[in-house]
């Protein structure tokens, strides 16, 4: 448990080390916001045999980090603090030090390089847009239209009452969206990994930051957009896409490429949590990546 300071007083934050590289360190940024670190869990079957030293971390207010009740700690700003304060406790450094984020942890994660870059050595972005509106834009124009249409009027029919929380609402996303999008297995065969997760979600960090629609962005997050500002980030980049996801595979590899030194990964049999379902692709691309880093010292 890492303590960290915020402008509404001291809490802890939860961390696991995960094998011993001195020249590779990765801290995994999980998505959300508010879920937790358990549907990584998936590197666990890659990275250790790659030698490569990876840190598994619940952000404040997600499973075993402290969950205070205060909406003025959901924001993006002090998320990238609180990012900073745990590297520093760490002993991570732009020697050793790749910041991987997926989703929600990749605007974070790229929210981190722009504000911190003199600390890293690489950066991986998995499956998230650098830009929300543009994530909606994709939803609205290619996902929706895709959709069962009368499903589609009824889910925005929940949406639109502000009854979310109905077990109708869950069965149709799950059934229309998820398994299409999300993780292309049938519900009943998702890892334990990701239930356990999405078990967990803290909706009241997840609702205020990205609203409480699944097929796009409304909250605090909405107006975020890095896509002019990535040529500042200057260490190697790996940007993570996928053939199904929920963001647009097209703009991440358009992005990828506005990096000084970035590199783009397609899983063309992958979705959101491309992790799982284009697995042998996703964790081949990481590796070498994560691999290449190793070598060049």
């Amino acid at each position: 448990m890492i303590p960290i300071t915020t402008p509404k007083g001291s809490f802890r934050v939860w961390t696991k080390r995960v094998g011993d590289n001195p020249q590779v360190k990765v801290l995994l940024l999980h998505g959300g916001p508010g879920a937790t670190h358990e549907y990584l869990e998936a590197v666990d079957g890659y990275l250790p045999a790659a030698g490569i030293e990876y840190y598994y971390y619940d952000q404040l207010g997600s499973a075993f980090s402290d969950q205070p009740d205060d909406p003025d700690l959901w924001d993006l700003d002090r998320f990238v603090d609180e990012v900073e304060q745990v590297r520093t406790a760490l002993g991570l450094d732009r020697h050793n030090f790749v910041l991987y984020g997926q989703s929600w942890g990749g605007i974070l994660a790229t929210e981190y390089a722009l504000r911190h870059h003199q600390h890293l050595k690489a950066l991986v972005i998995s499956n998230m847009m650098f830009s929300c509106r543009a994530y909606n834009d994709y939803a609205e124009q290619v996902l929706m239209p895709a959709m069962d249409q009368a499903a589609l009027a009824e889910i925005k029919g929940f949406e639109a009452r502000g009854d979310t929380g109905n077990p109708r609402y869950m069965q149709l996303l799950m059934e229309q969206h998820y398994v299409h999008h999300v993780l292309r297995m049938p519900a009943e065969e998702w890892p334990d990994s990701v239930t356990r997760a999405f078990d967990k979600i803290n909706q009241a960090v997840y609702v205020p930051m990205q609203g409480p629609s699944e097929l796009g962005m409304s909250g605090s997050l909405l107006g975020w957009d890095r896509t002019g500002d990535l040529h500042r980030i200057a260490v190697p980049t790996l940007v993570i896409g996928a053939r199904h996801d929920t963001m647009d595979p097209v703009h991440m590899e358009a992005m990828a490429g506005r990096f000084p030194n970035g590199r783009y990964l397609y899983c063309p049999n992958g979705s959101h949590l491309a992790m799982y379902d284009d697995q042998e692709t996703y964790f081949r691309g990481l590796v070498d990546f994560l691999t290449s880093l190793d070598l060049a010292g």
